[in-house]
């Protein structure tokens, strides 16, 4: 059963080491998602797994020990979802960027040793196939914790990555909403397609969420949202 759950955006600039050089306008975020992750730690779970957006090929279970990099990014910075298990061989797939910034989170904050596993979702996976990729993941174990990382729209100014769409200011105000209120029926209800146009690929991840909490009565707090450099970033905190 889900336990808790912290929701965190996924830019690379997150992590200060790839953001050598820019402004400070991530830093108020950062900050909001490691307090996020203070939840996690506090629920004591006996699983965690940490869920973000994925392309095609790097989609699927990414199990405990696997290693990501930011060398893409021109930082020699390698991070680590948990330890490899005692006897297991190192996994040898790279972590998605948005997992490893969530491993880079996880590396900054107080953890208590339980397993810690990735799971890759695809950005254009359908609503129904999350909310089941939800439940089967709070299934695993008697506690599970989910570290939920995604952003919102990448269209909220005319400098953003997916230019200035006026649909993304009220997709982005809804999607926090119901992040911050634990709000599993606006979860689940999301628009894909309205989703995909505003390139925002939380929305994946944000309805495995919504499946993996269904019947665990976890109430949510809204840490933070604003959208620098365009794209909206959101983050909660639900116990």
């Amino acid at each position: 059963m889900l336990v808790a759950a912290a929701v965190c955006p996924c830019p690379p600039l997150l992590v200060p080491e790839v953001a050598s050089g820019a402004g400070p306008e991530l830093d108020a975020a950062r900050n909001a998602s490691l307090d996020a992750l203070g939840v996690l730690a506090a629920a004591r779970p006996g699983l965690l797994v940490v869920a973000g957006p994925a392309g095609p090929d790097e989609s699927g279970p990414f199990p405990a020990g696997s290693a990501g990099s930011f060398a893409g990014f021109g930082v020699d910075l390698a991070v680590r979802l948990g330890e490899v298990p005692a006897g297991a061989p190192a996994p040898q797939r790279p972590l998605p960027v948005s997992l490893a910034v969530g491993a880079w989170l996880l590396g900054h904050t107080r953890w208590d040793g339980a397993p810690v596993e990735g799971l890759g979702v695809e950005e254009s996976l359908a609503a129904g196939r999350c909310l089941r990729a939800g439940a089967d993941l709070a299934a695993r174990a008697e506690r599970v914790a989910l570290l939920v990382m995604g952003d919102g729209s990448a269209c909220r100014t005319v400098k953003a990555p997916g230019y200035l769409d006026d649909r993304a200011a009220d997709f982005d105000a809804a999607a926090s909403r119901a992040l911050g209120g634990a709000d599993l029926a606006a979860l689940s209800a999301l628009d894909e397609s309205l989703a995909y146009e505003l390139k925002a690929a939380g929305r994946a991840p944000w309805q495995v969420l919504a499946g993996a909490a269904r019947g665990a009565g976890l109430g949510g707090q809204l840490l933070y949202e604003d959208a620098p450099y365009g794209v909206g970033y959101t983050v909660a905190a639900w116990s």
